[in-house]
């Protein structure tokens, strides 16, 4: 089995660890966090060590890494951490659900993050450090780019291309052949039908409030 250190100390460094562990062929043996953030000397009754420390414990030619962070600062948190690890010799490591219906013939990136219930359909492409929560549809001929983050239940047409630090939220659907420029926030419930602009927020209308209650609603 792999030997693999996690980025992280959070929510997803702890999925990461049960997926990891569960359903992989990769044994965790450390988990990794900045020196300012360690607080403890262990995490998941794991080694917790600082990353400045990492190398020389744990040195790159015998194993491999993984970052776990979200998509803070439009994944560029997550992204410069990558690019640290890939700098201190590290591997990086990916993680594709053994019940994510994988069928592309296409390879993930590095440090990538499929979870259950994604659809990946033929001919995808899925570039490096990208996440894809639960329960997506990826259609045929689309293209993620490195450092997105797409949450769960997201359908992505064909031939969508999504450029590199985009966020797209729960439950949002991108209609075919759009193009999603670089550092695109897409709200949870977006309907997209056209090509987006670079930073912009595109952000779908929300519920209200009805004046009557609900005693009042026949069903």
């Amino acid at each position: 089995m792999a030997k693999l250190i996690i980025f992280g100390a959070g929510d997803i460094a702890r999925l990461a660890h049960y997926y990891f562990t569960r359903d992989s062929e990769h044994e965790v043996a450390a988990f990794t966090v900045d020196e300012k953030y360690r607080q403890n000397d262990t995490f998941l009754d794991l080694p917790l060590v600082a990353f400045g420390d990492v190398r020389e414990r744990y040195p790159p030619q015998e194993y491999k890494m993984f970052v776990a962070l979200s998509y803070a600062r439009m994944n560029k948190v997550r992204a410069e951490k990558y690019h640290q690890a890939k700098n201190s010799g590290y591997e990086l490591a990916s993680y594709v659900s053994s019940r994510c219906s994988f069928l592309t013939d296409n390879p993930v990136g590095d440090d990538c993050f499929i979870l259950e219930d994604n659809t990946i359909q033929p001919f995808v492409k899925i570039g490096n450090n990208v996440t894809l929560w639960s329960g997506n549809h990826i259609g045929h001929d689309s293209v993620i780019e490195d450092h997105c983050f797409l949450a769960s239940h997201i359908v992505v047409s064909g031939n969508v291309r999504i450029q590199p630090y985009c966020f797209i939220g729960v439950n949002a659907t991108l209609r075919n052949s759009t193009q999603i420029a670089p550092e695109t926030l897409i709200g949870a419930g977006a309907i997209i039908t056209k090509d987006t602009v670079e930073q912009g927020v595109d952000l779908p209308e929300r519920a209200k409030l009805s004046d009557k209650k609900s005693s009042e609603i026949e069903l």
